[in-house]
């Protein structure tokens, strides 16, 4: 007790701060996300996501080996697909010579030890946006899985380490699982998006990928037939759960700072890695402030960062990781 007890004195300077600190950042938190498009040295700025880019395969080459050597050893790809390629069936997705398949390969050629996970979803492949087969106006899930599931093996083919499911439709983990081990990929692993919630912080990604729900006649506008209710807490613990059971590998909780309360909740439950993605909108809102001189843009980066993995985040997907290893390097 007082005075005996000074909790102050752990405060003191930074050399015993650092000494005491429970949550410390390092490299191999990270999980970086890259886009990717078809052409030839293109690096084109995302407006909505300011000094963030997309990459055609020669310059994605370049920035794996950039990332290898600031100590970043894990991508996770997505595509942005030409519209003459999509389809209500993502038929595109299980092309063996597709934009993701070729990305794959061009990231393992470029630097064979890098963790390659992709994304598994329809929506950058998709007419409608979706990430399911629309039908009726309602998403199809059975028929969808069975696209998911083909879509993990192509991945897999092309020599993905772990693919990673972000559609929410039920049931496709298992059924991506036992696709993988019936075609002998059993060392590829699942990254599931377990908890994945309808949230408004995912618009600048749509932009980046071209992949938001369309406005047409019988075709729901939004994805909240298939991602989370933002106000449930218990349905996350549920979600999650049941994807352990069906072969998940890692969970994810997406989006990051609104959330952390189900990623504690999550850790506290589960016996297997949780990934935290931290959103476009995140990182988006940061970048706009700081610009307008509201916020300090490396200070407030660090403490978001910091407040996910002290949440009980194994795994951070975010685009402020080179940002992030450069400052604590």
């Amino acid at each position: 007790m007082f005075p005996l007890r000074r909790n102050r004195r752990l405060r003191t300077n930074e050399a015993i701060r650092s000494m005491v600190r429970e949550t410390i950042i390092t490299p191999n938190d990270f999980l970086v996300p890259l886009f990717v498009v078809e052409g030839k040295g293109v690096k084109e700025e995302i407006a909505s996501m300011p000094n963030y880019y997309r990459f055609s395969l020669d310059l994605l080459e370049k920035e794996v080996k950039d990332l290898w050597k600031l100590g970043l050893k894990s991508v996770l790809l997505f595509v942005k697909v030409p519209d003459n390629l999509k389809d209500n069936k993502g038929t595109e997705a299980l092309n063996p010579n597709g934009l993701m398949q070729r990305a794959i390969k061009t990231v393992k050629n470029a630097c064979p030890d890098m963790l390659v996970m992709t994304d598994v979803a329809l929506d950058p492949f998709s007419s409608y946006g979706h990430d399911g087969i629309v039908n009726n106006g309602m998403i199809i899930n059975d028929s969808t899985v069975e696209v998911l599931a083909k879509m993990s093996i192509s991945h897999a083919k092309a020599g993905a380490d772990f693919v990673a499911p972000s559609d929410m439709m039920d049931g496709r983990i298992l059924s991506i699982r036992e696709a993988l081990e019936k075609e002998g990929f059993t060392n590829t692993g699942i990254m599931s998006y377990s908890a994945k919630y309808a949230s408004a912080f995912y618009g600048p990604f749509r932009d980046a990928l071209d992949s938001a729900p369309v406005d047409l006649q019988n075709v729901p506008k939004d994805k909240k037939t298939y991602q989370m209710d933002f106000g449930n807490r218990l349905e996350a613990v549920r979600e999650t759960l049941m994807d352990v059971d069906e072969g998940a590998d890692i969970v994810m909780v997406k989006p990051g700072l609104c959330y952390l309360d189900i990623v504690r909740e999550i850790k506290n439950v589960v016996e297997v890695p949780v990934a935290v993605y931290q959103v476009s909108g995140e990182y988006s809102m940061i970048k706009a402030a700081s610009e307008k001189g509201w916020l300090d843009h490396d200070a407030v980066m660090i403490e978001q960062i910091t407040a996910i993995k002290r949440a009980g985040a194994d795994i951070i997907a975010s685009y402020f990781a080179k940002d992030v290893v450069k400052l604590i390097s």
